[in-house]
């Protein structure tokens, strides 16, 4: 039984807590994310822009330039990361710039995924005897619409190929044209009388 003594030599596992090849992982500093606002048409073309950014090695100022390179088609929300691109304080390794791709507003388009969304306002002959317009496209040209049907509240005119790109410019999505139907404030007798002629 007195054998068991020689348990005792367990007590030099202690020195197991400073092994020498253990290292302290460097800790990483939280990525920098800046918010910059695109125009539907570069979203619709592709840009490449240069940012200027400021960033603090060891306590000291450094301004870098970094290119965002906007692909055709690219949505709100979209991320760009830049490793290594952020701070980095002493005895730390340097974080991350991320910069967030945000839609600026348009005067003509709304986006809805990858389609576009256009209003169009019309008067109420128009609505009834169809006609034509034109669009300006977000690449700068003149689409022509022609309207043959009778246009009801709520009507949608959906062009096919003439939205937001997608699939890495391979695709795209629609056209949806909505309607405000202008209606008169007041009619004389002679043109409720032929509007009953026309119609009734």
């Amino acid at each position: 039984p007195g054998g068991m003594g020689g348990m005792g030599g367990m007590g030099g596992m202690g020195g197991m807590g400073g092994h020498p090849n253990m290292r302290r992982t460097k800790s990483k500093p939280r990525a920098t994310v800046n918010h910059i606002p695109f125009s539907l048409e570069d979203l619709y073309q592709g840009v490449t822009k240069k940012y200027k950014i400021t960033r603090t090695v060891n306590g000291s100022e450094r301004p870098e330039t970094v290119t965002i390179d906007v692909k055709p088609g690219w949505k709100k929300g979209t991320k760009l990361t830049f490793e290594g691109k952020g701070d980095q304080p002493p005895g730390q390794l340097a974080g991350d710039v991320v910069f967030v791709i945000d839609e600026k507003p348009h005067p003509h388009f709304r986006r809805e995924g990858n389609d576009l969304v256009y209003d169009q306002d019309i008067l109420l002959a128009q609505a009834l005897c169809g006609f034509a317009f034109k669009i300006p496209t977000l690449d700068k040209r003149a689409l022509r619409i022609d309207i043959s049907e009778v246009v009801t509240p709520g009507y949608v005119k959906v062009v096919p190929g003439e939205g937001m790109p997608y699939r890495q410019g391979e695709a795209k999505g629609d056209l949806k044209i909505r309607f405000n139907i202008r209606f008169p404030s007041s009619l004389t007798g002679d043109q409720k009388q032929k509007i009953r002629e026309a119609l009734l």
